[in-house]
């Protein structure tokens, strides 16, 4: 069992170019199934059968499992048998039959433009502005801007910014690689980093790292969510995550009558169908102004 999950783990991250979280979290629902199928017998992955799933699929239920994590897990397991069945450590692909409840797909709390505006603006604009605060105006100004994941922007290289073309190149999930745009602000935040921050912080550690901590590391993906929470805070809004500004800057896109096709290469999704929720989420936008204005609504 402890071979065959050392060996899943490596077809993750070689073959399928999962991210480190992703395979951490693969690892875990997997472990927890094979242990589950020990406790009913199972010596073998080849022992892990229909029953074997469902039967640890409903004491996860009982124990009161979300819809979220039952859904999560099921596919986990899927994946597994599938990987499994090819690897012939199994007669058969029992996850093939294998149904988990669907998660309920919840709209995204998004700001308002005036808001995101506010969040991206909060600090002043001082020829005197130190370092980490050019720095971080430049964090909240890209991830609003391009609606890049927080792993993506950490991961910024200074070779991955065209000045010219205003794009940044990034690595997304499964390491596909996509072209984003950014506007006008997020290139003067970019002008005075380089210019008058990144070179104050900059260290042997540094290497082509866009974006620095205080001690000339790159700069880590916990620190990139603190500097959003803290400009939310100052700028008097609930607490926001740089997910957050990628589901506002998504829908602030569609909102503006950007096709939802070219919304899904910015962002990066495998499926239109994850981009299809922003309309969800301005059509209820538009719902609710509708219930406010209209005096027969």
């Amino acid at each position: 069992m402890r071979d065959a999950v050392d060996a899943f783990a490596r077809h993750l991250a070689g073959e399928r170019n999962r991210s480190p979280n992703t395979v951490r979290a693969y690892v875990i629902d997997v472990v927890s199934l094979l242990d589950h199928a020990a406790r009913m017998g199972a010596r073998t992955p080849a022992d892990v059968d229909l029953v074997v799933l469902r039967s640890w699929l409903a004491r996860l239920r009982t124990a009161g499992a979300a819809r979220t994590t039952l859904a999560r897990r099921g596919a986990a397991a899927r994946t597994f048998c599938t990987w499994a069945f090819r690897e012939k450590l199994t007669p058969t692909d029992a996850g093939q039959r294998l149904a988990s409840p669907k998660a309920r797909r919840e709209l995204p709390g998004v700001l308002r433009a005036d808001q995101a505006a506010a969040l991206v603006t909060t600090q002043t604009r001082d020829p005197d502005d130190t370092p980490l605060i050019l720095r971080d105006r430049l964090v909240l100004e890209l991830l609003y801007a391009t609606g890049i994941r927080v792993g993506e922007l950490c991961g910024l290289d200074l070779g991955d910014v065209d000045r010219g073309r205003r794009v940044v190149r990034v690595f997304g999930k499964g390491a596909k690689e996509r072209t984003v745009p950014y506007g006008a602000p997020a290139e003067q935040a970019l002008d005075a980093y380089l210019r008058r921050g990144r070179p104050a912080l900059v260290s042997p550690r540094s290497g082509s790292a866009l974006l620095l901590g205080a001690r000339g590391g790159r700069l880590v993906e916990t620190a990139a969510r603190r500097i959003v929470s803290a400009a939310a805070t100052a700028a008097g809004l609930p607490h926001v995550s740089p997910h957050g500004l990628r589901h506002s800057a998504a829908t602030h896109l569609v909102e503006g009558g950007a096709d939802l096709r070219a919304v899904q290469e910015i962002l990066g999704h495998a499926s239109l169908s994850s981009t299809q929720i922003y309309t969800h989420v301005s059509m209820e936008r538009l719902r609710a102004a509708y219930r406010q204005a209209h005096p027969r609504a």
